[in-house]
C-alpha cells in the first residue's frame, strides 16, 4: 500500500469487547502510515470505551442497539471518507457500506477453516496467526509494529487500590459454559494463592455476578470488584494486578491491553482461532489430548460428550503450579 494522500478513514467493528480490542494495532499501524488523516470508529454503544480515549482515533461513533443505522449512515455519509476497513465484515456492515458507497478493504474471516477444525478436526491453519494479525492483512501493504493492544484511560482513572499489593485477579466468566473453567476450581485456586500471600480480586461484569459472588465468598479475604460493565474501573483494577487468571474472555483481552501478564484456561477454545493474548507475557494452559477439541470457534452452552474433559482435568493444583513457575520467569 503507497502513502497517498488520505484525508479520513473509517473501521467498522461494532462487537464484541475482544474483537474491538484486537483492532487496535491495526489502528496504529493505519495512523503511522497516513499521520496526516482523520481515524473514525464505529462500535456498539456497549463496546464504546474500548476505544473512547484512543489518541489514534479522531470521533468514536456509538451505535446504540435500538438504532437502525439511518441516522448514524447520515452522519457518517457527510464525511466523505477516502476509504472503509470493515473488520466485521457482517451484513449489517456490508448495509453500512453499501449505503456509503466507498473504497473498502474487508476482513477476510477463515469460515470454511473454522468449519473443518470444529466439525472434522481437519486443520487448514497453517500457521497459528492473532485476530489482530489477520486484520492488517485486509489491507495490502500495511505492517503491524511489535507493541500489542491498547486500552487508554482518562487521566482521572483510579482503581482504588493500594499500590504495590500483590494482587492477582480472578476473571472467572466467560460468555459460553464450555470457556468457563468451574467455579469450585477457582475457588480452590483462590484459597491456594491467599495462602501464598497474594491478595484477590475477583473481577467481572454485569453476567458475572452470581458466579463472581459465589467465588469472592468462598475464598477468604478476597475482594469482590464485579461491576455493571464498567469497563473504564474494571480496567484500572486489573492494571494494579501482577498477574491475570482468567479465561477466554473480554477481559482476556482488557489484561493484554493494559499489559498485565496473562494465564488463561482454554477448553473449548484452540490457538488456530487467534483470540490467544496478543503482545504481552502469557501462559495458555489447555488439555491437548482430547480428540473432540475443538467443539465449536465461539464456544457451547453445554458439553457435546457430556464429559467436560478440557476443563475438569486442567485441575487447581495444574494451575497453581503453572501460576507460580510463571510469576518467577517473568
Amino acid at each position: 500500500m503507497k502513502p497517498e494522500k488520505i484525508s479520513r478513514i473509517l473501521i467498522i467493528r461494532l462487537s464484541s469487547l475482544g474483537d474491538v480490542l484486537l483492532t487496535t494495532p491495526l489502528i496504529r499501524a493505519l495512523k503511522k502510515h497516513y499521520p496526516d488523516a482523520a481515524i473514525d470508529f464505529f462500535v456498539r454503544e456497549e463496546y464504546a470505551d474500548a476505544v473512547k480515549f484512543n489518541p489514534n482515533i479522531n470521533v468514536v461513533y456509538a451505535l446504540p442497539r435500538s438504532d437502525k443505522n439511518k441516522f448514524i449512515v447520515k452522519i457518517l455519509k457527510g464525511n466523505n471518507y477516502d476509504f472503509i476497513v470493515d473488520l466485521q465484515n457482517n451484513i449489517r456492515s456490508r448495509l453500512i457500506i453499501n449505503s456509503l458507497n466507498k473504497p473498502t478493504y474487508s476482513f477476510k474471516k477463515p469460515t470454511w477453516d473454522k468449519y473443518l477444525l470444529v466439525r472434522f478436526k481437519i486443520n487448514r491453519y497453517k500457521e497459528i496467526k492473532s485476530i489482530a494479525e489477520r486484520y492488517c492483512e485486509s489491507i495490502p501493504g500495511l505492517k503491524l509494529d511489535k507493541n500489542g493492544l491498547e486500552l487508554h484511560l482518562p487521566h482521572n482513572s483510579v482503581s482504588g487500590l493500594q499500590q504495590g499489593k500483590n494482587y492477582i485477579g480472578l476473571c472467572p466468566g466467560s460468555r459460553h459454559f464450555t470457556k468457563r473453567w468451574p467455579s469450585d476450581y477457582f475457588i480452590e485456586l483462590g484459597n491456594d494463592l491467599v495462602q501464598k500471600g497474594y491478595e484477590l480480586l475477583i473481577l467481572g461484569g454485569a453476567d458475572d455476578k452470581q458466579i463472581c459472588e459465589l467465588i469472592s465468598s468462598q475464598v477468604q479475604g478476597s475482594v469482590n470488584l464485579c461491576s455493571d460493565n464498567d469497563l473504564i474501573k474494571t480496567a484500572s483494577e486489573i492494571k494494579q494486578c501482577k498477574l491475570v487468571i482468567c479465561n477466554d474472555s473480554g477481559l482476556m483481552h482488557v489484561a493484554a491491553a493494559v499489559g498485565v501478564p496473562i494465564v488463561t484456561i482454554f477448553g473449548s477454545s484452540v490457538r488456530e482461532f487467534g483470540f490467544s493474548p496478543y503482545g504481552v507475557a502469557n501462559l495458555i494452559l489447555e488439555n491437548k489430548s482430547l480428540s473432540c477439541r475443538p467443539c465449536s470457534h465461539i464456544g457451547r452452552n453445554n458439553c457435546p460428550k457430556k464429559h467436560f474433559r478440557c476443563m475438569k482435568e486442567i485441575t487447581p493444583q495444574i494451575v497453581s503450579d503453572n501460576v507460580i513457575k510463571f510469576l518467577s520467569e517473568i
